[in-house]
């Protein structure tokens, strides 16, 4: 199978990671999601992730009478590099080269972000993993990932979550809940449809670059998605755009 994106941002959240524990990292998660990324890259795909911590800390859970929305935000930022490191450990252990990039200075850990290293390592088919968010509090990781897309040149940000496109409602609580196939930016922002926040979807809009929700935790469905087979919703300029 060929695939329709050369170069695209993965964003995965701190939950993905999780998997059946409920918290933290699970392990069959873990091996799971990078089982995944392994087949899209052996097609030949050119892969940058972008991950949240929230299985980790969530800033917005916090006690705001003990921890204030900036040093939430912060905390928020370093767990998501824990993750980093989990997933890149694993990853090479399935043999893929990897490199972990970090918004803010841990070299000890990972790189700092430079931009055109980061294509350099994407080049060279280095799955780079983007931690720390954008570096700044009162920005989501949703937004680093439409950052990342737009700086490294990816054809699109394939968004993971648990159902297998964008829904009216929760359809876990609503089975009546209507999928959409297709979205413009627009659409979404005048519906207010939780998908990203209105940072991330004015900078995916701006710039032209799509957004494909999808199933994470249907096996194959990376490899789906990435070929342009798999039931997905696609965000885009034009509801008939692709």
């Amino acid at each position: 199978m060929k695939p329709i994106y050369r170069r695209f941002i993965l964003k995965l959240s701190g939950e993905a990671l999780q998997g059946k524990v409920g918290y933290g990292i699970g392990s069959e998660a873990l091996i799971s999601i990078s089982r995944e990324i392994k087949d899209v890259r052996d097609m030949g795909c050119e892969i940058g992730i972008v991950l949240g911590g929230g299985n980790i800390f969530r800033g917005n859970s916090r006690d705001k009478n003990v921890i204030d929305r900036v040093n939430a935000d912060y905390m928020g930022m370093l767990a998501t590099v824990i993750n980093g490191l989990a997933l890149q450990n694993t990853l090479e252990k399935m043999g893929l080269e990897t490199r972990v990039q970090s918004a803010f200075d841990m070299k000890q850990f990972c790189e700092p972000y430079i931009r055109r290293r980061a294509i350099r390592h994407l080049e060279k088919k280095r799955v780079v993993i983007f931690v720390g968010g954008t570096g700044n509090p009162y920005f989501t990781t949703d937004t680093a990932a439409a950052l990342k897309a737009v700086e490294i040149g990816a054809e699109a940000v394939l968004k993971a979550t648990k159902v297998d496109g964008v829904y009216s409602s929760d359809p876990m609580l609503n089975p009546a809940a209507e999928r959409y196939n297709r979205l413009t930016y627009i659409e979404v922002l005048q519906k207010r449809l939780k998908i990203m926040d209105s940072a991330a979807i004015s900078l995916c809009m701006e710039n032209r670059i799509p957004v494909i929700v999808f199933n994470l935790f249907e096996k194959g469905n990376l490899t789906k998605i990435a070929t342009g087979n798999g039931r997905c919703t696609i965000l885009s300029d034009t509801a008939d755009a692709g």
